[in-house]
C-alpha cells in the first residue's frame, strides 16, 4: 500500500485511523461537541467526550454514528475530515481511504459513507466489511480454501461471518453490541435502585465488573448517580452476581446470532470451523467470560485476537494489500464521481 493510504475503522463509540507508512496514529471517541445555536463545531473526539453530559443548554456532545451507520452526515464529514487532518496533516496529495463498514449496511447507507469521506478529502473510497477486515488484522489467512468464523463485536454492531477464499460465504450483523450492554446497565440501575447514572458511568461498570461466566468471582465496584426519589447525588456498590443476568440476556443474542451463522454454513466449511475455532475481536470481545460461555454452548475452541480492539483498524489499512483479490463485493470501490 501506497505510505499516504488511510483505513478509517469508523466505529459507533471509536473511530481509529490507520497510515500506510505508520500503522494506527490515531484513537478517538466519535463524537462531535457542537453549539446548538450557531451549529458551529466546537470539538472533536477526546476533547468532546469529555463533554457527554456535561454540557450546559447551548452546547450538546453528539455521537454522528448510531448502530454502526451515518445517522448525522454533516457532522460525520466533519469528523472524518478532522481525524484525517490530525492523522496526515495538510498533503497536498488526497489520499485513498479504505472505510470499514457492517456487514448489512444498505446501499443507501454505504454511499453515504463513501460521499462523507470524498468531501472530507479523499481520491477514492472502498468500503470493507468489519468481519473480512477483522480477519485480516487478526493475521487470518482467509484465501485458504478453509472455513474461518470471525465475532467483531464494535459499539454498534456485532458482525459474524465465514471466511473461505477471499470471500463471504455466510454473515449476519446484529444491533447489540457495546452501547447496548451500556444501555442495559443503565436500565437495570435506575428500575433497581431508581437511581439515575450517565453512559461513562455504565462503560465503567462493564469494564470492571460485567461478565458471561456465572461462576466468576463475585465483584464489586462503586457507582455515583443521581436519586430520582430525593433528586439528589448519590453512590453505591452494585456486584457482579447481581449484573448477571442483565448481561447474559444481551450476550444471547449475540450466541443466537452466531449460531444462525453456523447453521448457515456448508458442512465441509463447518468441519473446518470445527479445528479452527471462532475468532473474537472488537472492544466487545473483551467482556469478561464471553469466549469461555460461547465455547461451551458451541462447543468449538473460541479465543480472542491478539489485539482485539485495533484488528479492525489495522485489517482496515492492509485491506488495500488485498483490493485484487477480495472477491463478492465486499471491498467497493467509490461510486463517487471526482
Amino acid at each position: 500500500m501506497a505510505a499516504n493510504d488511510i483505513g478509517i475503522d469508523l466505529g459507533t463509540a471509536t473511530v481509529l485511523v490507520y497510515v500506510g507508512s505508520k500503522g494506527i496514529v490515531l484513537r478517538e471517541p466519535s463524537v462531535v461537541a457542537i453549539n446548538t445555536k450557531t451549529q458551529d463545531i466546537l470539538s472533536v473526539g477526546d476533547e468532546a467526550h469529555e463533554m457527554i453530559g456535561k454540557t450546559p443548554a447551548k452546547i450538546t456532545a453528539i455521537r454522528p454514528l448510531k448502530d454502526g451507520v451515518i445517522s448525522d452526515y454533516k457532522m460525520t464529514e466533519e469528523m472524518i475530515k478532522y481525524f484525517m487532518k490530525k492523522s496526515c496533516g495538510t498533503s497536498i496529495f488526497k489520499p485513498r481511504v479504505a472505510l470499514c463498514v457492517p456487514s448489512l449496511i444498505t446501499g443507501v447507507e454505504a454511499q453515504a459513507a463513501v460521499d462523507a469521506a470524498v468531501m472530507a478529502g479523499a481520491r477514492s473510497v472502498y468500503l470493507i466489511e468489519e468481519p473480512v477486515a477483522a480477519a485480516i488484522g487478526a493475521g487470518i489467512d482467509i484465501s485458504k480454501p478453509e472455513g474461518n468464523i470471525i465475532l467483531d463485536i464494535g459499539g454498534g454492531t456485532a458482525d459474524i461471518a465465514v471466511l473461505s477464499l477471499n470471500g463471504i460465504v455466510c454473515k449476519n450483523s446484529i444491533k447489540m453490541a457495546g452501547d447496548k450492554f451500556n444501555a442495559a446497565i443503565v436500565r437495570y440501575v435506575r428500575a433497581k435502585y431508581n437511581v439515575l447514572i450517565g453512559e461513562r458511568m455504565a462503560e465503567s461498570v462493564k469494564i470492571a465488573v460485567a461478565s458471561a461466566d456465572e461462576n466468576a468471582e463475585d465483584l464489586s465496584c462503586e457507582i455515583k448517580g443521581r436519586n430520582l426519589a430525593a433528586g439528589l447525588p448519590t453512590r453505591m456498590e452494585i456486584t457482579r452476581k447481581e449484573l448477571f443476568p442483565t448481561i447474559i440476556d444481551c450476550v444471547t443474542e449475540i450466541r443466537d446470532a452466531v449460531h444462525s451463522v453456523i447453521e448457515k454454513t456448508p458442512p465441509e466449511l463447518a468441519g473446518d470451523i470445527r479445528g479452527n475455532g471462532l475468532v473474537m475481536t472488537g472492544g466487545g470481545a473483551l467482556l469478561h467470560g464471553l469466549d469461555t460461555y460461547l465455547g461451551k454452548q458451541f462447543r468449538i475452541p473460541v479465543r480472542i485476537a491478539e489485539n482485539p480492539v485495533e484488528c479492525v483498524a489495522i485489517g482496515t489499512g492492509r485491506s488495500f494489500e488485498f483490493i485484487d483479490q477480495l472477491v463478492d463485493g465486499f471491498v467497493t470501490s467509490s461510486t463517487h464521481k471526482h
